[in-house]
C-alpha cells in the first residue's frame, strides 16, 4: 500500500493508494473520527449497481444518499438536498460524511460537509482515475453556476482519501480517458525534468506519483494564492469548452463541446497551452512536441472539436475564476509551469485559430 501525506495545517491527512485500499475504510474512520457514530455515504447509483458500496464497511452505523449523475447535478440544489438529508438522519458535527465516487461526488459531498454545521469531517473513497490522481486530493470543493464551473465552493480538506486501484478495472474507456487527461499534466509538474516517462509506469506508480506531486503543491499553497495555480495547467481552455457545452445544452442547441469529459477537455487544453506558450516565445517546438507525445501517448485528442468560435472561447476564458479582469493562463516556460497574467487577446485568438477555431 502506498501512502502519501498531505501536509496541511492544522490537520495533515493521508492518501492511501493500492489494490484493495477500500478495505481500510473502517480503520481510517476509527482513526480520523473516533467520536463519530453515524456516517452518511454520498454516492451515485452505478456504484450501488456494481456492488462496490456493499463492499464498504465504515465500522459505524451509516446511511446511503444517492446523488444524480452528470455536471447538471453539480449545483446548489444538490447541496441543499444533501444537507436536508443530513438533518433528517440526525448527523451531528462529530459524525462523518463519506464521499464514494468520482470527482463530482467528492466536490459535492465535500462542499456539503464544509457547509453543514459550518463544517464537519469527510473522507473520500475515490473510484475513478481522475478522482484518485487529482479531484479527491487538496480540499477544493464546490458546484457550478450557469455562468461557469466551480464558481461556488469552499476549501475544506478531507480527513483521509482512499484510492483503490482495483476499483478502476470496471471503468469504461472514456472514464479512463478522462483520468488520463488530468494525468498528462503531471508530466510537466513537479521537480523532475518534463518527459514522457509517466507513460511507462504501472498504474499504482502513476497514481502515487500524481498524488505525491499534488500533495506537495497543496501543502505549499493550500488556498491557491500562488503555486497551487499550476494544478490548473490546461484547465483554462478546458473550463471554457465545458462552459460552452453547458450553454449549448441549456439553449437546446446542437452541442460543439458538451460531449467532452473533463479530462478530455484538459488534454486539449494542454496542447493549447503549449502552443500559446510557444507563440509567446516561452518554449520551443520541441517542448510543444513533448506535450503532443504525452497527450497522444494516452490516446487523447489533441485538436479542438469542430465548429467552435475563437471569440466565444475567449469570452468564456475571461470568466475563469483565476482571471483578474484579464486573460490569465498557466503556461510552461523557462522556469517551468507558472501562472501568466495579462496575455494579449490577439495571441490567444491566433492560437485558437491555429487549433481550428474560427474567428
Amino acid at each position: 500500500m502506498n501512502r502519501v501525506t498531505v501536509d496541511v495545517g492544522p490537520q495533515p491527512y493521508e492518501v492511501l493508494i493500492g489494490s484493495g485500499a477500500r478495505r481500510e475504510l473502517a480503520d481510517v474512520v476509527a482513526r480520523v473520527a473516533p467520536m463519530a457514530e453515524l456516517a452518511m455515504i454520498v454516492t451515485q447509483q452505478p456504484l450501488i449497481d456494481a456492488h462496490w458500496i456493499a463492499q464498504l464497511d465504515p465500522g459505524i452505523r451509516f446511511e446511503i444518499v444517492v446523488i444524480e449523475q452528470g455536471e447538471d447535478a453539480k449545483n446548489l440544489e444538490t447541496i441543499e438536498g444533501l444537507c436536508r438529508r443530513f438533518v433528517e438522519a440526525g448527523l451531528s458535527r462529530h459524525d462523518l460524511v463519506i464521499a464514494v465516487g468520482g470527482g463530482l461526488t467528492s466536490d459535492v459531498a465535500g462542499f456539503a460537509a464544509a457547509s453543514y454545521h459550518r463544517g464537519i469531517g469527510y473522507v473520500t473513497v475515490a473510484t475513478t482515475l481522475l478522482a484518485q490522481i487529482d479531484a479527491a486530493i487538496g480540499g477544493k470543493t464546490g458546484v457550478n453556476l450557469p455562468e461557469g464551473k466551480n464558481l461556488v465552493g469552499a476549501f475544506w480538506q478531507p480527513s483521509a482519501v482512499i484510492c483503490d486501484t482495483e476499483v478502476l478495472s470496471s471503468l469504461p474507456p472514456r472514464e479512463w480517458a478522462c483520468g488520463r487527461g488530468e494525468m498528462a499534466k503531471y508530466a510537466f509538474l513537479g521537480e523532475a525534468i518534463p518527459s514522457a516517462a509517466l507513460l511507462e509506469e504501472d498504474l499504482d506508480d502513476q497514481v502515487a506519483r500524481c498524488a505525491g506531486i499534488k500533495s506537495d503543491v497543496v501543502a505549499d499553497d493550500e488556498r491557491e494564492g500562488g503555486r497551487r495555480m499550476i494544478l490548473n495547467y490546461g484547465h483554462t481552455l478546458a473550463h471554457a469548452l465545458e462552459a460552452i457545452g453547458l450553454e449549448d445544452r441549456e439553449a437546446g442547441r446542437a452541442s460543439r463541446s458538451a460531449d467532452l469529459l473533463h479530462g478530455e477537455a484538459v488534454a486539449i487544453g494542454l496542447i493549447f497551452a503549449a502552443l500559446l506558450a510557444r507563440n509567446l516565445n516561452r518554449i520551443d517546438d520541441d517542448r510543444v512536441e513533448l506535450h503532443r507525445r504525452v497527450v497522444g501517448g494516452f490516446d487523447l485528442a489533441t485538436e479542438l472539436p469542430p465548429g467552435l468560435v475563437a471569440t466565444e472561447l475567449v469570452d468564456a476564458m475571461e470568466r475563469d475564476k483565476k482571471a483578474h479582469h484579464d486573460l490569465t493562463f498557466v503556461l510552461d516556460g523557462p522556469e517551468g509551469v507558472v501562472p501568466v497574467r495579462g496575455v494579449p487577446a490577439e495571441v490567444v485568438l491566433a492560437t485558437l485559430e491555429e487549433m481550428g477555431a474560427r474567428r
